[in-house]
């Protein structure tokens, strides 16, 4: 698996943020600071719903 961190990391060493990686039919998503810990996957349009309310929300 590939994780990519977001493109609004933090600007210090980046682990103040989460990862996440593209599967065949989810993505998965972690905490950059202990990835050895829980993995959390959603269906991709789930997660891109969520991701969608979230840009709405900050634009408000």
């Amino acid at each position: 698996m590939i994780w990519r961190k977001s493109t609004y990391s933090d600007g210090g060493d980046g682990d103040m943020c989460v990862e996440i990686a593209d599967l065949p039919t989810r993505i998965a998503v972690r905490d950059s600071k202990i990835p050895a810990r829980a993995t959390l996957s959603f269906p991709r349009e789930a997660f891109a719903a969520f991701l969608d309310e979230v840009k709405r929300a900050r634009s408000t």
